[in-house]
């Protein structure tokens, strides 16, 4: 059983530019993936083409793997103008266990990770803000593959996340959060039935993010969540499968590597 967390006074992030609230807008359909923003030429010809109409997008984060020349305001804004609808990715601190080869950058402290999802959470805002991206919109936090241990580095996760969680929702966005269906998803479905059983409240009183995106590469396009997920944890098109990973595809004569992801859950709100 996984500790109980121990959570702090929080600081929230600048108010400066804080974003209308619009409600959540949900999409339910495929999506797909890439490490850098696709130049807009090829979201033209793949909306026309392709079975996706949801792109992920990763906007920033200290693990942020690739650079990405073309993510701006003006981008998101062209890109949802065409149909596209975003699903914002930020790749902060990772698992002090976490697999190789994702273990080079920045990782979790296992005393300092409160105070690094702080931070990081309120660096995801104000990313999150730079693209315009309204209130109520999802920013998902990338937390890779890691040796789960139902101990010191899984607590250190958990401890990153809620942190970084209750900053983002204090910014005005929902908390999402991306990871391996058998590590990170995994201790945070723990972590909820223990608080469920405990008769605590809401997800983003309690620091939980309020999307789940589990990572399965079963090529099954479902979000049943798998064996990682009870039926009823963020149920309600609140869920995301990443089922094929590292797949190369040519529609409208562009070709891409991508992954592959069934979604029924909140996308970003723009303009």
């Amino acid at each position: 059983m996984l500790a109980l967390l121990s959570v702090p006074a929080l600081a929230s992030p600048t108010q400066a530019a804080v974003p209308v609230y619009r409600g959540p807008q949900v999409f339910h359909g495929q999506a797909f993936d890439t490490c850098s923003a696709p130049a807009l030429s090829l979201l033209r010809a793949w909306r026309r083409s392709s079975p996706y109409g949801a792109l992920g997008i990763y906007i920033g984060g200290t693990n942020r793997g690739c650079s990405q020349p073309r993510l701006n305001r003006a981008y998101v804004q062209q890109a949802t103008a065409m149909g596209w609808r975003l699903l914002p990715l930020y790749v902060g601190a990772q698992a002090p266990c976490v697999a190789s080869p994702h273990g080079r950058g920045e990782r979790i402290g296992y005393w300092s990770g409160f105070t690094q999802g702080q931070n990081e959470g309120a660096d995801a805002v104000r990313a999150a803000r730079a693209l315009g991206l309204g209130a109520s919109s999802p920013v998902y936090l990338d937390m890779e593959a890691y040796v789960r241990d139902r101990g010191r580095c899984s607590l250190a996760v958990l401890r990153y996340t809620t942190a970084w969680s209750r900053i983002v929702h204090s910014g005005g966005y929902l908390a999402g959060f991306y990871s391996s269906a058998s590590s990170g998803v995994a201790d945070l479905a723990s972590l909820s039935a223990y608080r469920e059983a405990a008769l605590t409240s809401t997800a983003q009183q309690n620091g939980l993010p309020d999307v789940i995106w589990y990572a399965r590469w079963d090529r099954r396009d479902s979000t049943d969540g798998y064996r990682a997920l009870g039926a009823g944890q963020w149920s309600g098109h609140r869920r995301l499968h990443q089922y094929l990973a590292n797949h190369v595809e040519d529609h409208g004569g562009q070709g891409l590597l991508i992954d592959r992801n069934a979604v029924d859950a909140p996308v970003a709100v723009v303009g």
